[in-house]
């Protein structure tokens, strides 16, 4: 794992949605459950026509987390399902996953470990290291949670896509 901040090329990813608005410590529940709950009935039916996957880390994009209150923050959950999925299960009433295709491109990333409380200075490294490389950030703050929520150990990539920075 790299703990040192990179440019790297991702593909678009096919990814089941989840958005809720609020601190994520209190409105996450109901979004994980629905989440997680159609993602494993896809993977159970793909299973049984032969087909293997593996559920892949949870990701969230988070537009507003900077300019508001953590009471207020939008976050889009996102777990990576098969380019080919065209529809979903909904297992909890009331909690709508949709179907989206996140663009990628150019992105820079790092790896943080600790505590989510504790990001700003990786953020900032990752931010200075952008803006070093002739780049500028050109789209939402995502990160990638390798590791449980509760771990004691947390493992998290941070990244944004990037373009090369207007020459003026």
């Amino acid at each position: 794992m790299f703990k040192e901040p990179q440019l790297i090329q991702m593909l678009p990813l096919r990814v089941a949605v989840v958005t809720t608005q609020g601190d994520p410590n209190l409105v996450s529940g109901p979004a994980m459950k629905a989440l997680y709950g159609a993602v494993y009935k896809l993977k159970f039916e793909l299973k049984k026509a032969g087909v293997l996957f593996k559920v892949a880390p949870l990701r969230a994009r988070w537009p507003d987390a900077h300019r508001v209150d953590k009471s207020q923050w939008t976050a889009h959950w996102a777990l990576p399902v098969p380019a080919d999925v065209s529809q979903l299960v909904q297992k909890v009433p009331g909690v709508e996953v949709r179907l989206e295709t996140w663009e990628y491109g150019t992105v820079g990333q790092i790896l943080h470990l600790g505590e989510y409380v504790d990001e700003t200075p990786t953020i900032q490294r990752l931010v200075d290291f952008i803006a070093a490389g002739g780049y500028e950030i050109a789209g939402t703050h995502e990160e990638e949670y390798l590791t449980r929520m509760d771990a004691k150990a947390r493992r998290t990539f941070i990244r944004y896509p990037v373009r090369p920075r207007p020459v003026t």
